[in-house]
């Protein structure tokens, strides 16, 4: 779970440029400019994590709907919603809600809202391969983490051409983790209801309550 905010789960302003490719810069920036029109996006999507050497694998689908800085997340099983304020992680199979503030200081913990435009801080950049996917040209960007320090050897960004979206996340770790986020379905200023990002505690009554400070 942790791993997948991670990866996706958005700094404002692109930063050191001068080290970026001109072409990356400019395309990034579309596709900042696009995401930070729509008043919300509903995601359908695949998280996929494999490691030959550990033989691990895991696939499993999650769906997100984000406005702003608020989020209703949904995967394996486990549903969080952050209000713009509280975070509440509801485990229906432990029959526990956590009550936690938002944590946006820890950078490990990337955030749903942030999922379309972490990239913005803390890597350099330059165009990659082009891929066509199911008929859709797929421009990919790479990301080199400035931190030298970081787990992430480097990410592949991949950007549909004609919409500016994201299309997905390969994430490669300097342990041969390979993490990969894949959109199946982008929808925006769809209908919401009011009470999507509001915890109704009445519907948890019977459930652990544990609040972190």
């Amino acid at each position: 779970m942790k791993k997948l905010l991670v990866l996706a789960f958005i700094a404002l302003g692109f930063t050191g440029f001068a080290q970026n490719d001109a072409k990356a810069e400019t395309l990034l920036n579309e596709v900042s400019t696009i995401i930070k029109s729509y008043k919300n996006i509903s995601l359908d999507f695949k998280y996929e994590l494999n490691n030959l050497t550990e033989k691990v694998s895991q696939e499993t689908r999650g769906d997100v709907v984000i406005e702003g800085e608020k989020y209703k997340l949904n995967i394996l099983g486990i549903t969080r919603i952050f209000d713009g304020k509280t975070l509440y992680t509801i485990s229906p199979e432990d029959e526990e809600v956590t009550i936690s503030s938002d944590n946006t200081e820890d950078e490990s913990t990337i955030t749903p809202s942030k999922m379309l435009s972490f990239y913005e801080d803390g890597y350099t950049y330059k165009m990659d391969i082009v891929q066509t996917v199911r008929g859709r040209k797929i421009q990919y960007v790479k990301l080199n983490p400035m931190d030298t320090n970081s787990e992430i050897k480097h990410i592949l960004l991949g950007i549909d051409a004609t919409t500016k979206h994201i299309y997905n996340l390969i994430e490669m770790g300097k342990n041969g983790t390979k993490t990969t986020l894949t959109v199946n379905s982008f929808e925006t200023n769809e209908p919401i209801s009011k009470t999507l990002f509001t915890f109704d505690k009445s519907k948890y009554s019977d459930y652990y309550i544990n609040k972190i400070d």
